[in-house]
């Protein structure tokens, strides 16, 4: 497991959210000075400097579920709301399609390039705040110092533990079904053709060299696809071409995005189970997500402008049946840590959270889940 996977993770499914809540906000016919505002404060929040300070600390992967909250935090950090049922659907969007990026990557590195489109896209979302764009340039930077460096042996490190993170969803995603790129068991599938790793040559010809590395023998074979060499290696620069689609906005034209539940997906629902036996890595992992999350300097709405909920549905009743039929332990409402009790960790960790309350939002139905959700309040 590499320690070095925690920002990538974070960035690209971060980018991922900002593609999906930009799609929806036009879909849902939001202001554009409204829009604007959440996206702005979203990223800003997003790259904080402070939290990234904490994000680039050499560390182990948090759990799905630690992680799922503080990607509420921030879908929260503006005027807009979630229900759980959104969020839900955000989130497997999020996951399913930074894996299917992870999985297609030409070489180990080149998630990196992956999380560079993700950051390009982020900027032309901002590009008339200044102050912002400076704060995703830090991060492009530290990017840069941080992975720069790296071997591809490290790189490779990486990708393992990110599909290691993934393995086990196969939430089916209708773009995804669509183009093919899918099956019905929320499975990928992987083409046998396209553009080559830079570096690599079209595959069909095998070489036998001596024992003196001179070259004896040719052979060719069919290798039944039809790959193209890479017309160049994408640019690693703060602006340049990267080449690699991968994490560009797959949502820049207005398509409907559904999600469903399938078959190894509910399996696994029954196995998340979290065990009741404490577990010993459990108290680090709070310390760990109370630092992480008290980087996030999440600002409460000031002055009269009202907030507003988000539907990631076509219709509010879609969204209602959604939270009926998901797998309760699919559902990341409550982070359950059975840790020794730390006096002072879960002061701190509350002191944090009490800063994340929003004063002054009118309370709507309970059918529609307008308030923020009640995250990690079973220490």
């Amino acid at each position: 497991m590499s320690v070095r996977t925690l920002p990538l993770l974070f960035l690209n499914l971060g980018g991922e959210m900002l593609y999906i809540l930009d799609q929806r906000l036009r879909a849902q016919n939001i202001p554009g000075d409204k829009a604007r505002k959440v996206l702005n404060d979203i990223i800003s929040t997003m790259f904080n400097r402070k939290f990234m300070e904490e994000l680039f600390k050499p560390q182990e992967l948090y759990s799905k579920k630690a992680l799922r909250t503080v990607y509420d935090r921030l879908a929260h950090a503006s005027i807009m709301r979630l229900n759980q049922a959104s969020m839900d659907k955000l989130y497997d969007l999020m996951t399913m399609a930074f894996k299917y990026q992870v999985l297609l990557c030409p070489r180990p590195k080149d998630v990196l390039l992956v999380t560079f489109n993700h950051l390009d896209a982020i900027k032309g979302f901002i590009q008339d705040s200044p102050t912002i764009l400076h704060q995703v340039d830090e991060t492009f930077q530290q990017l840069t110092e941080t992975y720069g460096g790296l071997s591809a042996g490290e790189f490779q490190l990486i990708r393992q533990t990110l599909l290691i993170f993934f393995q086990d969803l196969h939430i089916r995603v209708s773009i995804f079904l669509k183009d093919k790129v899918q099956n019905s068991s929320g499975r990928f599938v992987l083409p046998v053709s396209g553009p080559l790793p830079w570096g690599t040559k079209v595959p069909g010809l095998i070489r036998t060299f001596n024992h003196k590395g001179e070259e004896v023998r040719k052979a060719e074979f069919k290798h039944g696809g039809s790959y193209v060499a890479a017309p160049k290696e994408g640019s690693f620069e703060l602006y340049g071409d990267r080449v690699l689609k991968l994490g560009t906005n797959m949502y820049s034209v207005n398509r409907p995005v559904e999600t469903h539940m399938s078959g190894a997906s509910e399996n696994l629902a029954a196995q998340t189970q979290e065990s009741i036996a404490p577990n010993p890595l459990a108290k680090e992992e709070l310390n760990l997500l109370a630092r992480l999350i008290g980087g996030m300097e999440i600002k409460k709405p000031s002055g009269p402008e009202p907030g507003f909920r988000l539907n990631l549905f076509t219709t509010d009743e879609e969204e209602e049946q959604a939270a009926l039929t998901r797998p309760e332990e699919l559902s990341y409402e409550v982070i359950n840590i059975q840790a020794t009790q730390d006096q002072q960790t879960n002061e701190e960790l509350a002191r944090i959270m009490g800063e994340f309350e929003i004063l002054d939002q009118p309370r709507r139905s309970a059918s529609k889940g307008d308030d923020l959700l009640a995250m990690m309040d079973e220490l």
